[in-house]
């Protein structure tokens, strides 16, 4: 299944070269049509250097980083949601088929609102998750609830999926009262506890490591709990990234790195990220068994994730999926991507390959679903986020006294200090006085 696309992908530049055998020990030579096996007379020829597994060439050659072709993408279904290969198909029955996808379309209601509510003035920020709906369910969806989450900033599908109620995504974007952070974060920086969905901060990368810590505490406490933990192309490029996927390797931590790669980091194309094969080719780098696939059909995620968790428990590896799709959306509400990529691209992406369409395709194929169904669940989405909304915009924000009442169990001395400094000027001046007159 998806093994079996993990090891074509990573071992298909392979193909055609000879084990060593009775005849004595051989190496590989370079010549004018590419690398020959070489003989070695004696095994002290072999090469004994502890860093790497090779042989000896002696003609000069450097590595092509265009030779080998690129890692084959992993699919389950086409875009009109035809099953491809039937031994593939993931079996999920129809109840579960129809939980992906009204997680789908809710997210996507919900972003629009937001959306909407944010260009309004209501809220200061917010990121959409157009284009990317099927990473997020396919993948969470192949998970055990204990398994634990750490996200970057456009995984609110994961939470969505397992359970996380509309109320509180709107307490978090709103910062009211009911907001577990108490408007201490921005808008789409989600958390939570019981649904094991570690809190999302903002600087690029900061979760990988932290994953994989959690991971090697998982595998010393032997909980047969995985970690997944959600980036994007640009943030591979971070140093964080690169620290954590060499701790995973050496410390062989049961850790799934889920890049999504969406074609832009912010305003940067992938064309100038990287020179490379995508994320994809960096995991055997470094000693990482690593797949890619279509991010567009939640069944290939969904087999590739939960295979990746199988063995990452069974032998505590990590594993790196590359979720090819396309980010539909803007960045955030802070970018305008009309200044980087034409409408006509979007459109495509938005008309002809959206994981939305092909996951519906897929079950009208099966008389699953119709346009009527289509059109009251809709309705009913809709419905229930503006609800949901409305909701948030009645209830008031935090108090500013409450910022100190839920972080240390021992205050430190400087941030009593801030809050006797606060308490004095509230009495002085009222709620209401400029916070950044305070004294530091």
């Amino acid at each position: 299944m998806a093994a079996a696309a993990v090891g074509r992908a990573g071992l298909g530049f392979l193909r055609g070269l000879r084990l060593p055998g009775p005849a004595g020990v051989r190496g590989l030579r370079a010549g004018g049509e590419g690398l020959r096996q070489q003989e070695f007379t004696s095994l002290e020829e072999k090469p004994q250097f502890p860093g790497a597994s090779a042989v000896f060439i002696d003609k000069l050659e450097f590595i092509q980083p265009n030779v080998i072709s690129g890692i084959p993408i992993y699919r389950v279904m086409d875009r009109q949601g035809q099953i491809v290969n039937p031994s593939e198909d993931p079996q999920i029955s129809q109840e579960e088929v129809l939980k992906l996808y009204k997680s789908m379309t809710l997210l996507n209601t919900m972003d629009r609102i937001l959306y909407e509510s944010q260009r309004q003035g209501r809220i200061s920020f917010y990121m959409t998750n157009y284009g990317e709906e099927g990473t997020h369910v396919g993948s969470i969806a192949a998970l055990d609830d204990a398994d634990l989450v750490f996200g970057q900033y456009r995984e609110a599908g994961v939470l969505m999926h397992r359970g996380y109620p509309l109320d509180m995504f709107m307490a978090q974007c709103y910062g009211n009262t009911s907001d577990p952070g108490k408007g201490r974060q921005m808008p789409v920086h989600y958390g939570c506890k019981d649904l094991n969905f570690v809190t999302i901060s903002s600087p690029l990368a900061t979760q990988i490591p932290q994953a994989v810590g959690a991971a090697y505490a998982f595998k010393r406490t032997n909980t047969n709990r995985v970690v997944i933990c959600y980036f994007g192309e640009g943030t591979s490029s971070e140093g964080d990234a690169h620290a954590g996927f060499n701790f995973a390797a050496t410390l062989e931590c049961p850790v799934i790195f889920f890049c999504r790669n969406n074609g832009y980091a912010i305003s940067t194309p992938t064309s100038e990220q990287y020179r490379g094969d995508g994320i994809a080719a960096r995991g055997p780098g470094y000693g990482i068994q690593s797949i890619r696939v279509d991010g567009n059909d939640v069944f290939a995620v969904y087999n590739a994730t939960k295979e990746a968790r199988r063995r990452a428990i069974a032998e505590n590896q990590p594993f790196l999926i590359e979720a090819m799709t396309y980010r539909i959306g803007h960045h955030s509400t802070s970018d305008d991507s009309s200044a980087y990529r034409s409408v006509d691209e979007v459109n495509y992406w938005d008309k002809q390959d959206h994981p939305i369409s092909r996951l519906r395709h897929y079950m009208a194929n099966r008389n699953w679903w119709d346009e009527e169904q289509e059109k009251s669940w809709r309705k009913k989405s809709r419905k229930r986020v503006m609800e949901a909304l409305e909701e948030a915009e009645r209830k008031l924000k935090p108090k500013v006294q409450l910022l100190f009442s839920d972080v240390y169990s021992e205050m430190p001395w400087h941030i009593a200090k801030q809050q006797t400094s606060l308490e004095r000027h509230l009495k002085q001046y009222g709620e209401h006085y400029p916070l950044d007159h305070f004294e530091k």
